[in-house]
């Protein structure tokens, strides 16, 4: 072989290795949130599997834990609807994916399009035009969701701030039977007749709703967040008493605490914050139904806790309504003793796990001398840190000093069991954020 020959034929072998890893380069894929590289479709350009990759981590932005089956949907479910759900970030990301779910359908939901775009303004479904992106599932533009299911959208090319709304918006040709919801949104979505999903101005979206249809999960890919909380609870955590459309849930409060600390330089996790908050939910018992209606901490840990995005750190806030929800007296033990299994869980994932203290309800229809005493025998064991990781003292934070039985009246919603939209805020000023440092602790 001559030289200039054998020259020729390395430039060509070194051409096809080039070529070889450029193309595994752009398709490598990262969808279980570790940090690197992901192959990511332009919204606009759905079919597009070349598009650019992007750098950074994939964290949870904002979800909603998947409750019930909306009442009155049973049979046309939302057919021929277009719905759009306002969802509000915790950290921003320069791409997206969402989960949608069909948890408590019924027979197979077909969704024939969908969309992401930035909402125009607080209080709207207007979107700013030019973010609107076609959502699509494995390349596109429609998936069918069997009953119990859910899927995660392939990721779109779409900037999306920290502290802001979200528009996603699905359409159904046809009955779908039960439309898996979140219940206590405290936040206006919107519905309207026929397909209006890449519709900007808003305009068709008349009617008005106060739950989350179908969207469990809002993730961004980016650079702000290293990754995420998941806060475990029940109504105290869904923020059933805070200002609608404000915002104003222990979580959110929280969210805003650690951006502004670490736009501060001070040293604290690089986390996102989302909300896993079902109104009512119990650490042992489940609701009715199959798959249950509000379904126990224990049930729920796996899907709501665990599956999300890579998760860090969960702060559990539960045990409350196991006391005032229970005809007998609630034993100490047993609700402890769930507890101390959702910790074990989470540690077997590397999850580290931050406990709250349960909050006082003196002046509550469920009050009684004996359920307090139950509560005041779990927070004990868990001050004395034989529960959790780390606490989060929200009795101490929210109780009256002069009755502590009973929540601060500044702190009380009126009903003497939630908090105020003041209240939501103490309990999130009160959080320790040094407890977010660190990995859960290694078995021996």
């Amino acid at each position: 072989m001559t030289r200039g020959r054998g020259y020729a034929l390395l430039a060509v072998v070194v051409a096809a290795i080039m070529a070889l890893s450029a193309a595994l380069y752009v398709g490598a894929a990262s969808n279980d949130g570790t940090r690197g590289r992901s192959a990511l479709g332009d919204g606009r350009a759905p079919h597009n599997s070349a598009a650019p990759a992007s750098a950074g981590t994939w964290v949870g932005t904002w979800s909603a834990s998947p409750s019930a089956a909306e009442p009155g949907t049973e049979v046309t479910g939302m057919a021929d609807r277009s719905v759009r759900n306002v969802v509000h970030t915790s950290v921003g990301g320069t791409s997206a994916r969402v989960t949608l779910s069909n948890l408590y359908g019924q027979s197979p939901l077909n969704i024939t399009q969908a969309s992401i775009a930035l909402a125009a303004g607080s209080g709207t479904p207007s979107a700013i035009g030019d973010t609107m992106r076609r959502l699509t599932f494995n390349g596109g533009p429609a998936v069918v969701i069997p009953p119990g299911r859910q899927v995660l959208s392939d990721a779109v090319r779409l900037t999306v701030p920290a502290d802001s709304d979200v528009l996603v918006t699905t359409y159904t040709p046809a009955a779908s039977g039960p439309v898996t919801h979140h219940r206590h949104a405290r936040q206006i979505s919107y519905a309207a007749p026929g397909d209006h999903t890449l519709d900007a101005t808003g305009a068709p979206y008349t009617e008005r709703t106060g739950s989350w249809r179908y969207l469990t999960a809002l993730d961004v890919l980016g650079n702000e967040s290293d990754g995420t909380v998941v806060a475990l609870g029940d109504s105290l955590t869904d923020g059933v008493t805070s200002t609608v459309g404000a915002n104003s849930r222990w979580t959110d409060v929280l969210s805003d605490r650690l951006r502004e600390e670490i736009a501060a330089g001070r040293d604290v996790p690089r986390y996102s914050v989302v909300n896993q908050g079902i109104s009512g939910n119990q650490v042992l018992a489940d609701g009715l139904g199959r798959p249950a209606d509000n379904p126990s901490g224990l049930n729920r840990f796996q899907r709501d806790v665990l599956e999300r995005t890579n998760v860090k750190v969960v702060v559990v806030d539960l045990g409350v309504n196991d006391i005032l929800r229970n005809p007998r007296l609630a034993d100490p033990q047993a609700i402890l003793g769930g507890l101390r299994t959702l910790v074990d869980r989470a540690h077997a994932r590397g999850v580290k796990v931050v406990g709250a203290t349960l909050m006082p309800f003196h002046g509550h229809r469920g009050y009684t001398p004996a359920r307090e005493a139950v509560r005041q025998s779990i927070n004990a064991e868990i001050r004395a840190g034989r529960v959790f990781d780390a606490v989060a003292d929200f009795d101490q934070a929210l109780r009256d000093p002069y009755d502590p039985r009973r929540l601060r009246a500044v702190y009380d919603s009126g009903d003497h069991l939630h908090p105020s939209d003041q209240g939501y805020a103490r309990m999130a000023h009160s959080f320790d954020l040094r407890t977010l440092k660190g990995s859960a602790p290694a078995k021996l």
